[in-house]
């Protein structure tokens, strides 16, 4: 990790000389030297970092000599990062041409007092600077006492080997486990007995005591047999009203406002009253039985036969919960856990290589000692080699004599670890800032990975990009986990297992922190440790604020509000000015934000979601130059985005919600972000205003990749739609065109439409409220080749369907509100291929109340929706019969009419061919 850490430290150093050059600003005499000085001394500590690295686990003064090394880096980052912001201002500053009047040239000549505050400012970095080359002296000298092992100083990083995450669809040597813990949730023996029936899955992290309990909770006949399903994820601390709002949330499938524990209580009671219902409590730790006594008072009115399913490493856990049962469960057989090794690493191996490893692999396999986590990290980590000598180095590897089991640190997560390149090694230790069992969201992930200057976008390639491939390359190792997929099997979002974040946090020490406590809690543990990464989850009803003094070195803020508690964030954040992530999302409380913001030169997400009284940004918002991302989907209140938004020019990602917010246009100037990647809002502005965003200022957003435009009715005129040029954009992938707010003659939108052609690298496409009977030309021709989603919404004077079987990739379709739609038939499916609709998967009908008949006719060497594999149709209650073609289907298609399934559908469905 520290290892990362030097690289962009060096990386940054490097650019910045390069600017200095070229913008020929130069510091105070002599620092020219010091920083070439620096740069030497850095690549020589370098060379001996990975050894560190790997000695830190047995060694107590390595480990701090690195600690060391790794708080002065994070401060040069910091001094760094200000001289790099001070040169962006100044050339955010000068004038925009050469070719400006003389009158607005003087304009933008700063004024001596602002002269005389850069070259302080510049002097204050100069001296930090030899301050830092100081310190980093002592730590090479130092160095040398331990007798490292070096590598070259010039050595490119590791190139990341491709491997593919293999989905265990099924899990090995569990079945016995799994029967037994059945017939205890299904028993009819217990169902009169008074009390709860308590049953507990007791074993050692990384046994599979989650997977087992999620083998028997999904089950079919537990599903068949509970009116209630409940799972609960309950972890460290027991907090028993969190843990109310989790079970009331599953219960009711959405989430909940209430924070009052007697409310809380009674809406469960009512959820759960005669009902027999299954509550699993998955890694509980607490062995304190009034706390769970809060808990279970509450739980005894459900009906008779209804069960708890406990997961716990600790027995003591299970004695004090009462448990009726008590099921250890023992490690993997040792054939079993070969079969997984093996299911996982000779992925993709030829039948002579894994012959030829097969041996090597047994013995690997053997040193998991029966855990399937390490099995599963092993596993992956072999899957991406083919050398005979480096499956021998890792059988031989002495990080198997390590003896740390029982300190919660696996030899094969240190060894899957210590595999990865640097930049790899930076990112998957960055995730112990999560809380555990936390959903993480994988492009946010990789937004907070940026600001961290984590992705290096060298040779051009977008820092997006780069980390879709690191979060890929985690996932296929293993350390994370319970994936969420997109229709197109994307990972969205995941987990981490509980043993691979105590790894991560082991890894980070003290640099990422997270505390679920009160605000003097906080305080006591921020003030104490050298911490740059903090998750504050609070727990509380009244408002308040705090206040750490020796925290402001944070580079992340993530807050997490729970059961109503507030803070004031002018009170609480003006501190923490080296911030480069900022997470204050579903704070209700705050109205506007402070003024003060504008202080944190230094970052680059901050995400306001979810802040549903928020109103205003304040104008000092716009210097935020290194700005990345800018979040505040779901701000319901929030009426206008400050004018000074425009000299954002580092912004990548600004994401509203259009039907979630009470603006109505953006201020003018937009089109100069031309670092937007995302743009998941832009209202045409009315014809006329003067000072708002016209649709022409899309123009120059090249690097768009996601784009909403919303109010396209007010766009009269082609050729003023065709100045957006979307038919250029070849980096745009998913495309939304809304015609709201309507209007009573729906004049020229038609001639608008055909001027919005996009691409046809589009892949994903949103056309709503398109008030006109005839569709564009380019719907009506196969000219989006790339075309994957669809989905049409709200065309209420389209009589027809456009002929979209001629799309050759087209996966998922969705259509809704078409009112005037009667019949769906030959047109549809187009005539221009021999397969109409060949790729799609997911076909989605939605109130097409006139909808009366619907003909498929497959002709004679021609096929029609061969990979089809459902079909629902909601809301069309004239529309009694589908087409046979679609009911003969071998394996049949799942099929949902009316929100009636249809007896036959089968629950596992294929594609056929």
């Amino acid at each position: 990790m520290a290892d990362a850490l030097l690289s962009i430290v060096l990386d940054r150093l490097a650019s910045l000389i390069q600017q200095q050059i070229h913008q020929e600003v130069s510091l105070v005499v002599g620092v020219e030297t010091e920083i070439q000085s620096l740069t030497d001394t850095l690549q020589v500590v370098r060379a001996v970092v990975a050894d560190a690295e790997k000695r830190q686990v047995k060694e107590e003064l390595v480990k701090v000599w690195l600690q060391r090394l790794k708080d002065i880096t994070y401060q040069m980052d910091d001094v760094l990062d200000e001289w790099s912001t001070s040169l962006l201002k100044s050339q955010i500053e000068r004038p925009e041409s050469p070719s400006m009047s003389k009158k607005k040239v003087s304009s933008c000549i700063p004024s001596p007092c602002i002269c005389f505050k850069r070259v302080a400012g510049r002097r204050d970095i100069a001296l930090k600077i030899k301050d830092i080359k100081q310190q980093v002296d002592d730590i090479a000298n130092q160095s040398n006492g331990f007798n490292f092992t070096s590598r070259f100083g010039n050595e490119e990083p590791q190139r990341l080997i491709t491997i593919s995450a293999v989905d265990i669809s099924a899990v090995c040597g569990r079945d016995k486990d799994r029967d037994t813990i059945l017939r205890q949730l299904l028993g009819k023996s217990c169902e009169q007995n008074l009390g709860l029936y308590t049953i507990s899955v007791v074993g050692m992290g990384g046994i599979g005591k989650t997977t087992l309990a999620q083998l028997a909770f999904n089950h079919d006949k537990v599903k068949a047999h509970f009116d209630k399903r409940i799972w609960v994820c309950v972890s460290d601390p027991f907090v028993p009203i969190r843990i109310l709002r989790a079970i009331l949330e599953a219960l009711q499938g959405q989430s909940s406002d209430l924070h009052d524990p007697e409310a809380l209580q009674q809406k469960i009671q009512e959820s759960i009253e005669g009902k027999k219902f299954i509550l699993v409590l998955d890694d509980v730790w607490t062995e304190d039985y009034q706390l769970w006594e809060q808990l279970k008072n509450c739980l005894n009115c459900g009906g008779g036969g209804s069960r708890i399913l406990v997961t716990t490493r600790s027995e003591s856990v299970a004695r004090m919960m009462r448990s009726a049962y008590v099921h250890s469960l023992g490690s993997l057989p040792l054939e079993q856990c070969r079969a997984l090794f093996s299911q996982i690493a000779f992925c993709g191996k030829s039948t002579d290589k894994i012959e030829e490893l097969e041996e090597i692999g047994k013995k690997i396999a053997d040193k998991c000692k029966g855990l399937p986590l390490a099995v599963k990290a092993l596993g992956s980590l072999m899957q991406s080699k083919n050398n005979k000598q480096d499956w021998e180095n890792v059988l031989n590897s002495e990080m198997w004599e390590l003896d740390v089991f029982e300190k919660k640190l696996s030899p094969a997560l240190l060894l899957s670890y210590y595999d990865l390149p640097p930049p790899l090694k930076q990112c998957f230790s960055y995730c112990a800032v999560f809380p555990k069992d936390h959903s993480i969201e994988r492009d946010d992930l990789i937004k907070l990975w940026m600001a961290q200057s984590y992705l290096n976008s060298k040779a051009g390639r977008e820092m997006e990009t780069i980390g879709r491939e690191y979060f890929e390359n985690l996932a296929a190792r293993s350390f994370f986990q319970d994936f969420q997929k997109d229709e197109e099997g994307n990972i969205v979002r995941c987990k981490m297992h509980d043993i691979v974040h105590d790894f991560a946090q082991f890894l980070t020490n003290n640099e990422c922190l997270i505390v679920e406590d009160d605000c003097e809690n906080l305080k006591t543990n921020l003030s104490r440790q050298k911490c740059r990464h903090a998750t504050v989850i609070v727990h509380g009803s009244t408002r308040s604020s705090f206040s750490v003094n020796n925290a402001r070195n944070l580079h992340t803020l993530l807050v997490v509000f729970n059961n109503g508690y507030r803070i004031d964030p002018l009170d609480s954040f003006q501190q923490f000015k080296y911030l480069r992530a900022m997470d204050l999302s579903k704070d209700t409380s705050i109205i506007k934000l402070p003024r003060e913001v504008g202080e944190f030169i230094h970052l680059r997400y901050l995400n306001l979601s979810y802040c549903r009284r928020l109103e205003t940004l304040p104008e000092t918002i716009s210097e935020l130059c290194n700005l990345q991302t800018l979040n505040v989907r779901y701000c319901r209140k929030l009426k206008k985005l400050p004018e000074g938004i425009r000299s954002l020019i580092n912004l990548r990602h600004l994401q509203i919600r259009a039907d979630s917010c009470m603006l109505r246009d953006l201020p003018k100037g937009v089109g100069r972000l031309t670092s937007l990647r995302t743009l998941s809002f832009f209202i045409v502005g009315d014809e006329n205003g003067s000072d708002v965003c016209k649709i022409e200022e899309i123009r120059n957003l090249k690097e768009l990749r996601e784009l909403e435009i919303t109010g396209l009715s007010k766009v009269e005129d082609a050729g003023e739609a065709e100045k957006a040029e979307l038919k250029n954009k070849e980096q745009l992938y998913g495309l939304t065109l809304n015609f709201l707010p309507w209007r009573s003659q729906p004049v020229g939108m038609k001639e608008v439409a055909e001027a919005l052609q996009p691409h046809p690298n589009l892949k994903s496409l949103r056309i709503e409220s398109y008030q006109v009977e005839e569709w564009p030309r380019w719907m009506m021709e196969p000219s989006l080749l790339q075309l994957t989603q669809l989905f049409l919404s709200d065309c209420d004077r389209c009589q027809c369907l456009p002929p979209l079987g001629d799309l050759p990739l087209l996966e998922s379709l969705k259509i809704k509100w078409m009112e005037q739609v009667k019949y769906v038939g030959g047109e549809f499916l187009g005539s221009s291929s021999k397969i109409a609709f060949p790729r799609l998967k997911h076909l989605s009908f939605e109130d097409i109340l006139e909808w009366e008949n619907w003909e498929v006719k497959e002709e004679k060497g021609r096929k029609v929706m061969p990979c089809l594999l459902s079909v629902e149709i909601i809301g069309s209650p004239k529309l009694t019969a589908v087409p046979d073609l679609l009911l003969q289907r071998t394996p049949p298609i799942k099929l949902d009419l009316n929100h009636k399934k249809i007896e036959w559908a089968k629950e596992e469905i294929g594609g056929s061919s």
